[in-house]
């Protein structure tokens, strides 16, 4: 399914990678996008090519996120889908370099937290929408060699998964997309290595494929793995013990705690 053409769609992290492959996506189902980035001449030429919009942010800025969800509606009336792509790998020095991993969290985790905030009221008075989340797979199995940015996209899921239910309810779906390794910037550091060793990487058009089928097919609080030969799959997660009462038997959890569709 196509988003439908007029829609409007703001990508955060925009002039990147996923960013670019998915604002051709979009912008070729005659959606308007509004790309998000960091401030240059680089940025602005980048979208000026894909036919989109520029708007410079800081996705920890709290109120720029706000600010900036009030300028697109003012201008497009409306908003449609929110993509959280906004994001970068630690580079910690030593073991555990706390600076770097709250430099990490700062971006990719509590960005992901203000956009969601700031973007929500604007879904709503568009009569529901999509927020989709560019987590990863470290956030499902996370990298020894960066804990700062495996906390964070493995945070980033967890609070996709939290907010799903109560969102959904409001007709707006939260998804996560947690793709392996891939050929953006991100990478560059060890591309030599995974060129040598033969090791496949995700294109950027095939994980703008996901998020694009993230918005129009998405289902609330879903993960989706995305890996080359595979595709974009949903994530199994596996269930935890639950509690017994005292004569043995499933306890069952209190209305108040349970999720609005499990009522």
């Amino acid at each position: 399914m196509a988003p439908a053409p007029g829609s409007v769609a703001l990508i955060t992290g925009g002039t990147g990678g996923f960013g670019r492959a998915l604002a051709a996506r979009l912008r070729a189902a005659d959606v308007t996008v509004v790309l998000a980035d960091l401030d240059s001449e680089q940025a602005r030429a980048t979208a000026a090519d894909l036919g989109a919009q520029f708007a410079p942010l800081d996705v920890t800025d709290r109120a720029a996120n706000r600010a900036l969800v009030e300028r697109i509606e003012a201008e497009h009336g409306r908003l449609d889908a929110a993509y959280l792509n906004a994001g970068i790998a630690g580079r910690p020095q030593g073991l555990l370099d706390v600076d770097d991993f709250l430099r990490v969290l700062d971006i990719d985790l509590l960005g992901v937290v203000y956009g969601t905030e700031a973007a929500l009221p604007a879904l709503r008075r568009a009569g529901g929408g999509a927020v989709v989340v560019t987590a990863s797979l470290a956030g499902l199995s996370p990298m020894p060699s960066d804990p700062g940015y495996s906390v964070a996209k493995g945070g980033a899921v967890a609070f996709v998964r939290s907010v799903a239910p109560r969102l959904a309810a409001e007709g707006v779906t939260i998804t996560a997309i947690c793709p392996g390794f891939a050929d953006t910037a991100i990478i560059d550091p060890w591309r030599e290595h995974f060129d040598t060793s033969g090791f496949p990487v995700l294109t950027a058009d095939e994980v703008a494929g996901a998020m694009l089928a993230a918005w129009t097919d998405g289902k609330p609080g879903a993960a989706y793995v995305v890996q080359p030969g595979v595709g974009a799959v949903p994530y199994k997660f596996q269930g935890v013990p639950s509690a017994r009462t005292a004569a043995g038997e499933t306890a069952v959890l209190p209305e108040a705690l349970r999720p609005p569709f499990a009522r």
